[in-house]
């Protein structure tokens, strides 16, 4: 009959009816969605992004700028075509088959999330950097190497007070904490950096091949330098306690951020689409310092060891000590530090639990474009 209606043209325009419900915050999944609607372009948006919009909806009120990023973003490393929604695609012997959004993956959701977390990093820039202090003249000769997780944030305070590193015959301080610790420190500094494997897979790698990370190696930290300056002249650091004493400050010194698993997971996979926008050094700044103040009160239990790697863990800290006491290196802190009963508790990165704080950071951030990007 004339006009009538086909059920494609049903199924296509209760799509377009689902993706006008969902920008006027709708929560209702695709499945159980029974409106149409008029349609609004050439091409639905994928499935993947009316999905982290629902999501978005369920979350709290996103407003109109960020509701059209979410439609129009595409999931980094994986391209176009986006996804399409079943039961209003034709399936195809060539692409992806089209999905019901519920049944996605939280990964393959936060593959947009992180993209649109990338875009805000660079709109936001970094924070106006901390002007160093004017050098002291009878400051200590120092380099503070080892665990950069710990070193960094206090390398930083010590320019700002003056007492920058180096200097004639500095002391060569290398400081470390116990294996289980500088081992999610290194995992931590990767990820706030180049990003890189998973948290299971990276430490795996080392595991499977019995091998420290670089980062987490006190001992080739050690050789390194003793090779270089002569042996004494290097000098083990366990505690953060002795730290002051070492490079001549009386008042504490800052002990690095703490962000749960999660958090680390998120900064580990905004830093992939955030490399194709920013130079490399941007990217850091950006992950350390604007990232990590969005994470700073982010929820959740601090990296831990998975429980079948704690054995090698104990057993390679073990080895560490051993090959410190027995070099002769001077060591500030008990050295049996570095081989704790056990692996402090802790969590592995989860999905969802990444997906969750992307969610909140786009809702706290993902809107401010609009008051940049002219209309």
């Amino acid at each position: 009959m004339a006009g009538a209606v086909t059920d494609t043209e049903a199924a296509v325009a209760r799509a377009w009816g689902w993706v006008a419900a969902l920008r006027e915050g709708a929560t209702t999944p695709w499945r159980e969605f029974a409106g149409a609607g008029d349609r609004r372009g050439h091409y639905l948006p994928g499935a993947q992004q009316l999905e982290l919009l629902r999501r978005l909806n369920a979350a709290g009120r996103p407003g109109a700028t960020l509701v059209e990023r979410v439609l129009t973003a595409s999931a980094p490393g994986r391209g176009r075509p986006d996804l399409e929604l079943v039961g209003a695609a034709e399936e195809s012997r060539f692409g992806p088959r089209p999905v019901d959004p519920a049944e996605l993956p939280d990964a393959e959701l936060a593959r947009v999330a992180t993209g649109l977390i990338a875009e805000d990093l660079v709109t936001a820039g970094p924070p106006a950097p901390v002007r160093d202090g004017r050098p002291r003249p009878w400051r200590r000769a120092y380099r503070l190497v080892g665990d950069p997780w710990l070193a960094d944030p206090i390398r930083a305070e010590l320019r700002r007070r003056g007492r920058p590193p180096g200097g004639k015959r500095p002391t060569i301080l290398v400081l470390g904490t116990d294996l289980g610790t500088m081992l999610a420190d290194a995992w931590t500094a990767r990820s706030f950096a180049e990003g890189g494997a998973g948290w299971r897979e990276w430490l795996g790698g080392f595991v499977a091949h019995d091998r420290t990370p670089p980062r987490a190696d006190l001992v080739t930290h050690a050789r390194t330098w003793a090779d270089r300056v002569g042996r004494d002249r290097v000098q083990i650091v366990v505690s953060t306690e002795h730290l002051p004493a070492l490079v001549g400050v009386r008042r504490p010194l800052p002990a690095p951020p703490a962000y749960p698993a999660d958090a680390v997971d998120l900064a580990r996979r905004v830093s992939a689409p955030l490399g194709l926008l920013v130079l490399p050094e941007l990217r850091a700044r950006l992950l350390h310092e604007t990232l990590g103040a969005w994470l700073a009160d982010a929820p959740g239990d601090r990296l831990g060891i998975p429980a079948a790697h704690v054995e090698w863990v104990q057993v390679r800290a073990a080895g560490m000590r051993d090959a410190l006491l027995h070099a002769g290196y001077a060591v500030h802190g008990d050295p049996d530090a570095l081989v704790p009963d056990a692996p402090a508790e802790g969590s592995t990165p989860d999905d969802a639990g990444v997906l969750r704080l992307a969610v909140r950071l786009l809702l706290d951030h993902g809107g401010r474009r609009s008051e940049e990007v002219p209309e």
